[in-house]
């Protein structure tokens, strides 16, 4: 019996220690090779060629961490230089016009020849030895192509038919002065030929600065010209505030813009085709607010034949009155579309009651004559003169000297 408990013992040892055998088996084929004893070795940094800096591990470790894109905790941070703001535009100097005093008398070279060859026409007609019929009608056609207009020339022939007569012998200098008396009478030298800027009272009994107003259809200069205008303001002393009241042209309030920098003029402008007469009446605001001396309104260049653009501009002046009266209503004409611009006068003249002409382009081809012509059909004088397009080329005008220049020396 023992012997059979003891071969039942043995087996059963037996039996465990082949099932260990076999687990640990297993185990060491699921186990990782172990680490080789002898380091590997890793070849150095090929040598720098010629012309090639050597890079240290630093710099490899730089290298890397930019190509891989990742942060070097122990890099020297190295602040990047501030971005310099970029200086606003610098103020415009503001120029000192010229005095505008006889200064229509430093441009008398810039009348063209096609002026002086009226004056000078009319002394080679008139110091022929007989002053025949087929004479006088060539000194009426002379005039008459000099734009002066049928009535005048028909009035001034025959001045000059009678003192002729009564004068007898003719010399030279006879006939300039004669001639010189005749077209300044003509031209009339009675009108105040001086833009109206005086302040006045508005309607709720606050004085106002002067206010002008300039029109004029397309293409004459108009604009330019009303920034010509506060120069000439300026050099008299005064202080100006510009209204840029044609929205409908887009570059119109950034050319006046420009004209008022100039000279230190305050330009009022609105948004491109807004209302014309809300800038105007913005415009006369801000002069009395400011205590301006003349606030110049530029108005748009309407076409004559536009009836309701032109009822339009009747509208600025009504909604510039709430503020006061319009001193001065200047009416631009382009001297060089002779009796055309008459047909432009008339209509203006319609609208608005003009006070005052201002002729561009006389130092052209235009014809002196002009200026009889347009007085005559308004009944308004010519106040200003452009001889040039320089910025103080526009000139006060002056019957006597612009006579003399055209009948020369």
């Amino acid at each position: 019996m023992e012997i059979v408990i003891l071969a039942v013992v043995i087996a059963v040892v037996a039996l465990g220690a082949i099932s260990g055998l076999v687990v640990s088996s297993r185990r060491k084929k699921q186990l990782p090779p172990p680490p080789p004893t002898t380091p590997s070795v890793t070849a150095p940094p090929a040598e720098p060629q010629v012309g090639e800096d050597a890079e240290t591990p630093r710099d490899e470790e730089r290298r890397t961490i930019e190509e891989v894109g990742l942060p070097d905790s122990g890099a020297t941070l190295v602040e990047e230089p501030p971005v310099a703001e970029p200086e606003a535009p610098a103020a415009p100097e503001v120029e000192v016009p010229e005095p505008t005093a006889g200064r229509l008398v430093r441009l008398r070279a810039r009348l063209s020849r096609s002026q002086n060859s009226l004056g000078k026409g009319l002394l080679t007609l008139l110091s022929r030895e007989h002053l025949d019929e087929d004479t006088w009608e060539e000194i009426e056609d002379t005039l008459l192509t000099a734009d002066v207009g049928v009535q005048p020339t028909q009035e001034l022939v025959e001045r000059l038919r009678e003192r002729v007569k009564v004068l007898g012998t003719r010399t030279p200098e006879e006939l300039r002065g004669l001639l010189r008396e005749e077209l300044v009478k003509l031209i009339g030298t009675e009108a105040d030929r001086s833009v109206n800027t005086a302040n006045a009272l508005g309607a709720n009994g606050q004085e106002i600065p002067g206010v002008v107003m300039v029109v004029g259809v397309n293409g004459t200069g108009k604009t330019t010209t009303t920034g010509k205008l506060a120069r000439v303001l300026v050099a008299d002393g005064k202080s100006v505030v510009l209204g840029a009241a044609d929205t409908f042209r887009a570059a119109a309030a950034d050319q006046l813009q420009t004209w008022g920098e100039r000279v230190g003029a305050r330009t009022v402008r609105g948004p491109e085709g807004g209302d014309p007469a809300s800038v105007a009446f913005d415009a006369v605001k801000e002069g009395i607010s400011e205590g301006a001396d003349v606030v110049l309104i530029d108005t748009a260049g309407r076409l004559h034949t536009k009836t309701g653009l032109m009822d339009e501009l009747g509208k600025v002046k009504r909604v510039v009155e709430k503020h006061g009266p319009v001193g001065e209503v200047l009416l631009v004409l382009d001297a060089t579309t002779g009796q055309n611009g008459l047909v432009q006068a008339r209509v203006f003249a319609e609208v608005v009651d003009i006070t005052g002409v201002v002729l561009t382009k006389l130092d052209g081809t235009a014809k002196g004559g002009i200026i009889v012509a347009v007085q005559r059909e308004l009944g308004v004088p010519v106040k200003l003169v452009g001889l040039g397009e320089g910025a103080d080329d526009l000139a006060p005008f002056e019957p006597e000297a612009f006579v003399d220049a055209l009948i020369g020396d």
